[in-house]
Parts: C-alpha cells; structure tokens; sequence
C-alpha cells in the first residue's frame, strides 16, 4: 500500500511507537536502539560517533517529555511527514517534532526525523 493513501489514523498508529521509541532511546542516549527503524538512506547520515556526540552535549536530547501531542501531517512524493508538539521536562516551551516516513523494502521506515 502507498503511504500517502494511508488515513491520519492509521500514520499514527506506525508512527505514534516509533516517535516514543525515538524519545526514550534519546533520553538515554541508546544509539542502537535510537536508529533501529531508519532507512538505509537515514542510516548513512546517521554517523554514530557524530550522534553521540550530540547526545552528549544537547540538553534538548535528554528529558524528552513522553507525553506529546499529535498535530497532523504532510504528505509529498514517496514520503509522509508525521508532526508532533514536544515537551520538555526541564525546559519551558513547546518543540516541534517531525518524524518523515516511507517504505522500504515493503516496510515504513524512518527518512528523517527532528525536534527544533
């Protein structure tokens, strides 16, 4: 099935888990577990040593609140972007999570994902 003839409902459903997923294994810095449903492509980019290096100095990527709130979604090309409002646990405000998924190899995987 394409993935942009899939409902709102059923985009959360795969990509609900897999952002939670993202969160926890940020929050505790777990590489492997971090990257485990991205694409190839998003693998590549991926560079362990450069990621964790980003886990250790962001404070943004630890205490990732668990709680988020879905905002909708955006579909273009082969790709669906999955938008989440993301909180903090030690920092006031609000981020935006965006979370790209596709299929590979008959599978959704990760393309990208961001918090800003």
């Amino acid at each position: 099935m394409d993935i942009l003839e899939k409902t709102e409902k059923e985009l959360l459903e795969i990509a609900r888990p897999m952002w939670d997923d993202l969160v926890k294994y940020s929050n505790n810095s777990n590489y492997g577990a971090f990257t485990r449903n991205f694409s190839e492509e998003m693998l590549r980019g991926a560079n362990e040593i450069e990621m964790g290096k980003q886990f250790a100095r962001s404070e943004l990527t630890k205490n990732l609140h668990e709680d988020v709130e879905f905002m909708g979604t955006i579909r273009r090309g082969e790709h669906v972007t999955v938008l989440f409002k993301q909180r903090h646990k030690k920092k006031p405000g609000e981020w935006l999570g965006r979370l790209v998924l596709g299929y590979e190899d008959d599978e959704v995987k990760i393309f990208g994902a961001t918090i800003f």
